[in-house]
């Protein structure tokens, strides 16, 4: 016990030190590339999580809360996701790559009685991190030969937090219920620097954003259990409510870098402050699920999410109402067959595609991408005390070439640690 809390501890230590949170250019926009859900099991099945109710007793839901009928351990997880990105783009045939490995999650969920279950988790929610320069060539209204460079310079940087506490209710054998309380919190930062060849003078565009939110999430789920062992699962959610304020600062400056990034002479020409608080869309899931108990399951899911409307460098930015859609599932050969240690690993498998909520020259900004992933036991676990390492891999692209835009590939390694025991129960012997 004491190995898997140190194992624990070098994991979360190392992710923390190496805390760098890396997304697409398209993160730019509103509150940035919001991460859909960073645990390695549920990411590995194509993220489906509406009608998924683990078959064992070491594993909490968190996106549907009302699916965590079996959860009968305490079960502690860390994990860590290594982000590999690769943009290209027909404009100024743009190449580059990014790497960024961050701590994804932290939980830890036990049975308050044999209906009630609870958890509490952290992950980041969304983030910022981009670098970017363009370049024109303009004419000089003077001079008609000479030409003059306006150089763009983009800048962004942050991270928003969620703290998640949930509790589940089992009603009956068939039926569930579930409530999840979402904290949302950090800073996020951008700003466009404007200059020209020839001129010392710096135009700034700057939105700095303070956000403390609270949302929360309904879920049921409805299980039966049909012969041979078989089970047919549906599961819906809905996010709703948003109690809490987006701080927004805008300002419109103009100033002068002396050495290195230290500004000097600096006019605010505007400055605004606003507070908005429909900044987190409301969301809703439907999913069914198919399988054996203990040996595999298929799900799929359907997910949408509220178009908002967004400040973003002094201007309205109109997100779209989104879809995703998701397929995925796990197998497992024969856990009890002790003699072939892969027969006791859970391989798992998906896939999705998500119409965005961003369109940028009346084109799209999509994603799609294919998982997997395997649970590995630990030597000496058995069927009811399931500790295990995750990993877990994610491959796809984002965006397009078209109309100059950018278009993202990205490879995406998750490691997780799962550590489940009976804690808080009533000693029988002193």
């Amino acid at each position: 016990m004491k190995r898997i809390f140190v194992l624990s501890s070098l994991v979360a230590g190392y992710f923390l030190n190496a805390q760098s949170i890396g997304n697409s250019p398209y993160g730019a926009y509103g509150i940035g590339d919001v991460k859909y859900d960073n645990t390695v099991d549920i990411n590995s099945m194509g993220g489906i999580t509406t009608a998924y109710i683990w078959d064992f007793n070491n594993n909490f839901n968190f996106r549907n809360p009302a699916a965590n009928t079996n959860l009968e351990l305490t079960t502690l997880k860390v994990e860590g996701t290594n982000e590999n990105n690769y943009y290209k783009s027909d404009f100024n045939n743009i190449n580059s790559t990014k790497h960024s490995t961050y701590l994804s999650n932290i939980t830890i969920a036990f049975p308050i009685s044999k209906k009630v279950k609870f958890g509490l988790g952290y992950q980041p929610y969304s983030s910022k991190s981009y670098n970017i320069v363009t370049s024109d060539a303009l004419e000089s209204s003077q001079q008609p030969t000479d030409q003059v460079t306006a150089v763009h310079h983009f800048h962004g940087e942050g991270t928003l937090n969620t703290v998640q506490a949930a509790l589940s209710y089992q009603i009956n054998s068939q039926f569930a219920v579930g409530l999840r309380s979402n904290f949302y919190f950090g800073k996020l930062y951008d700003i466009e620097e404007v200059a020209f060849t020839g001129a010392e003078l710096t135009s700034g565009y700057a939105n700095s954003y303070r956000i403390q939110s609270f949302n929360f999430t309904l879920g049921t789920t409805y299980q039966k259990k049909l012969a041979n062992d078989h089970k047919l699962t549906v599961g819906a959610t809905y996010t709703f409510g948003n109690t809490g304020t987006m701080k927004n600062t805008y300002t419109n400056s103009t100033y002068y870098y002396l050495l290195g990034e230290t500004k000097a002479y600096e006019t605010i020409i505007e400055e605004k402050t606003t507070y908005d608080k429909k900044f987190l869309p409301q969301e809703g899931s439907l999913g069914v699920g198919y399988g054996k108990d203990a040996k595999w399951f298929i799900g799929t899911q359907v997910d949408y999410k509220k178009g908002e409307t967004f400040n973003f460098l002094g201007q309205a930015l109109n997100y779209q109402d989104s879809y995703r859609y998701s397929v995925g599932g796990w197998y497992l050969p024969n856990f009890n067959n002790f003699r072939s240690y892969f027969s006791r690993v859970i391989y798992r498998y998906g896939a999705y595609y998500e119409k965005g909520n961003l369109q940028i020259n009346g084109t799209n900004i999509n994603k799609y991408a294919v998982t997997a992933g395997v649970t590995l036991p630990f030597e000496k676990s058995n069927i009811n005390r399931m500790n295990s390492i995750d990993l877990g891999i994610e491959l796809g692209k984002r965006g397009t070439l078209d109309n100059n835009l950018i278009r993202q590939n990205f490879i995406n390694l998750r490691v997780g640690i799962n550590f489940a025991d009976k804690w808080f129960g009533k000693r029988l012997y002193n």
